[in-house]
């Protein structure tokens, strides 16, 4: 398996970090490829908790290269200060590489993204505010400075005043806001910054290249997930890259041939943070417990993320645009003691019913969802270690899922820590 590829198939916070570090055992690289540090995932490792922006989940393991990919964007501060905060705590964060071709979060991206968040008002996207978007744009652009231009000052204060140039326009004529100095960024980003990132820059596209030229074992992992894509996700309300499985390639400078396994994490249910549309959205007392029981507050910005039961017609789009070849569901165990659950297995619209994804955005946000109704199950399932130890009801809703999407259930999450894993074996074909 000399490529796999870990995308989330949701709105993301499916668990991804906790199932990257499961499979990490068997990888000699893990590589995240896209997104800055947006998003946030914690790991649980006995009894302890560590929450990363931006290394990747192999972080933890003696035997792996950790690797930020090309296709990732990168504020220096943030990725600093979690380095010094895993060493803090005995952690070895000599193996990480950073790609040379990752664009940096400048001062000016965070000010931009406030601001724009600000300036739309009540149609306002519902972001981190933390540059990723600007800095996506820059890029795009051709404004952006990589992390590259960290190691020669020329060609870094060449490419600040250009940015700059543009730059203090937008802040000063639509925002009335003051001109940046590029002294003052320089200052920062060349004499504090760059010594402490120069040892970890490298050409990531080689070594990842040689690494599978070797035979070894390279794994892929994405911040947000499959509906926060920006072509694929519910857009606008989406990030500003690709986390599907394509931009895994993209963003990592590994060609699809090289990937022979996809898999797509999911909640049991599923979680939303910001705005945009979300069919199966509760409100209720239900709603208020499986936020409580699954801690569902953002691992960054520590907001109440919204819930709703299973949308199986975003897990069938998921798998479509993902290739996935299985399925992880975590958070299996937060469904218990729920009487009654529902499952949505397509929208209704104006007397319409959608199977599939519609194409068109006033569908999604006036749908409603069809659902199927599954008895629940009362036994807490966090202690159990065998899959046919599961309840007969639990047992019957995996089967739901994995037959109503075409791909297995290989894995199931039943708590928050590393073996909290279930390994299924299932007679559905691949």
């Amino acid at each position: 398996m000399p490529v796999t590829i870990v995308v989330g198939t949701q709105w993301g916070d499916e668990g991804k970090g906790k199932l990257t570090d499961l499979l990490a055992a068997k990888m000699h690289f893990v590589v995240r490829y896209q997104g800055g540090h947006n998003a946030g995932h914690t790991l649980v490792v006995d009894g302890q908790r560590f929450p990363l922006q931006l290394v990747p989940s192999g972080i933890l393991y003696l035997h792996i290269t950790p690797v930020i990919g090309n296709g990732v964007v990168i504020d220096p501060k943030v990725l600093i200060e979690e380095i010094k905060t895993l060493e803090s705590r005995d952690i070895d964060s000599s193996a990480l590489k950073v790609s040379g071709n990752a664009h940096l979060i400048m001062p000016y991206h965070v000010e931009l993204d406030t601001l724009h968040e600000r300036h739309l008002g009540r149609s306002r996207l519902g972001t981190t505010k933390r540059g990723i978007g600007p800095a996506y744009a820059d890029r795009a652009m051709r404004l952006g400075l990589r992390v590259q231009d960290l190691l020669d000052r020329d060609i870094f204060h060449a490419k600040l005043k250009v940015a700059l140039n543009h730059t203090n326009k937008v802040l000063a004529k639509v925002f009335n806001r003051l001109p940046l100095t590029p002294e003052d960024i320089a200052e920062k980003y060349l004499d504090e910054y760059a010594p402490i990132l120069k040892p970890y820059i490298c050409d990531t596209v080689a070594l990842l290249h040689e690494a599978l030229e070797a035979g070894q074992n390279v794994l892929l992992e994405g911040a947000q997930a499959t509906f926060l894509d920006l072509d694929h996700g519910t857009y606008p309300f989406v990030t500003s890259s690709n986390p599907t499985a394509g931009g895994a390639c993209t963003g990592s400078g590994i060609g699809p041939l090289h990937v022979t396994r996809v898999v797509g994490i999911a909640k049991a249910y599923v979680t939303r943070v910001g705005s945009g549309p979300f069919v199966t959205e509760l409100f209720d007392e239900i709603a208020d417990r499986i936020v409580d029981v699954g801690v569902e507050y953002g691992t960054n910005t520590g907001r109440r993320r919204r819930v709703g039961w299973l949308d199986l017609v975003m897990l069938r789009q998921a798998v479509r645009l993902n290739s996935l070849t299985e399925i992880a569901l975590t958070k299996l165990d937060v469904l218990s003691d729920i009487q009654q659950l529902k499952v949505c297995v397509a929208y209704k619209m104006n007397g319409k019913r959608f199977e599939s994804i519609p194409y068109h955005q006033s569908v999604i946000h006036q749908a409603e969802a069809e659902y199927v109704e599954m008895p629940g199950w009362s036994t807490d399932i966090s202690g159990i270690t065998d899959p046919q130890q599961l309840p007969a009801a639990a047992a019957d809703y995996l089967a739901f899922i994995e037959d109503a999407v075409g791909v297995p259930v290989r894995l199931v999450g039943v708590g928050p820590a590393r073996e909290q894993v279930l390994e299924r074996q299932t007679c559905l074909q691949d």
